[in-house]
């Protein structure tokens, strides 16, 4: 049943988790600390079990229309799964936030609180932000709050224009890969802003929330604006020339691949300053 609960967690994606988080210790000013590994070991399998197998359990009947779901896109699960789903989300999450509010000044505990509820409340009821046009897209801001959470853990004010930064990004990414889901949610009622918006006027939303986020990353590291405007325009221009689900799904692999991309930049740079003597 392991097995089938890491599949279920995604570990393609574990890298939205942990890599935040280590940004955030980077922007902290450590390259590594000790005090971040019950953080990262929390953002790993815990959190993303959290995140998608809360998100799998309510999403059962879009899930089995779409042709995507079964592999690292995302599982099919059955309902005998359901039960040892939410017990492994309680399991592994509760006892890490209970630490965490001990053990942490009380406004990192308060962000991470909200990570996990933002990230529950997406996907179940009554809240279900998934299924409220604008408000789905919105509410993955939440994928940004380890830039917040982890210096204030480390007692380190954030670097908030890189979290409002990450936020914008975030609300961009989301809307944008929603349009390959566009037949499935329509047809189980369920109103996406891709779904509300259509292929193309998603696109120019997208183009909106990113175009911010390049701002806002050029206030901080110059490299990784860059590297987002260009990535960005690429998935964009895709979904301007053809303005379908289809196309959406056929770039979904280039979205996946844009914060390893971004990811690896600000390591370089991490790495050739401290080999430069310049890091802090």
């Amino acid at each position: 049943m392991l097995k089938r609960l890491i599949e279920i967690s995604r570990p393609v994606l574990w890298v939205n988790t942990i890599g935040t988080s280590v940004t955030g210790m980077w922007l902290a000013g450590f390259l590594w600390t000790w005090d971040i590994v019950p953080i990262l070991i929390w953002v790993t399998f815990p959190m993303n079990i959290l995140i998608y197998g809360i998100n799998d359990i309510f999403d059962q009947e879009t899930d089995n229309i779409n042709a995507r779901k079964g592999g690292y896109e995302g599982a099919h699960i059955f309902p005998n799964e359901v039960k040892p789903i939410w017990i492994a989300v309680l399991v592994t999450n509760v006892p890490f936030l209970v630490y965490f509010a001990l053990t942490l000044p009380l406004a990192a505990t308060l962000w991470m609180l909200a990570y996990a509820l933002f990230f529950t409340f997406y996907s179940a009821p009554p809240l279900r932000f998934k299924a409220r046009k604008y408000l789905d897209a919105l509410s993955n801001t939440d994928y940004a709050f380890p830039l917040a959470f982890v210096p204030l853990a480390l007692g380190v004010t954030p670097v908030w224009l890189a979290v409002t930064g990450l936020m914008a990004w975030s609300i961009a990414k989301h809307a944008y890969d929603a349009i390959q889901d566009i037949p499935q949610d329509s047809d189980t009622g369920i109103i996406t802003t891709a779904v509300q918006l259509g292929p193309k006027n998603t696109a120019i939303w997208a183009t909106f929330w990113w175009g911010i986020s390049t701002v806002l990353f050029a206030l901080v590291n110059i490299p990784v604006a860059i590297v987002n405007a260009a990535i960005a325009g690429l998935l964009v221009y895709g979904i301007f020339k053809t303005p379908t689900p289809e196309k959406a799904h056929d770039l979904y692999k280039y979205s996946i691949a844009f914060p390893y991309i971004a990811g690896a930049v600000a390591g370089v740079q991490l790495v050739t300053g401290l080999v430069l003597g310049i890091y802090p």
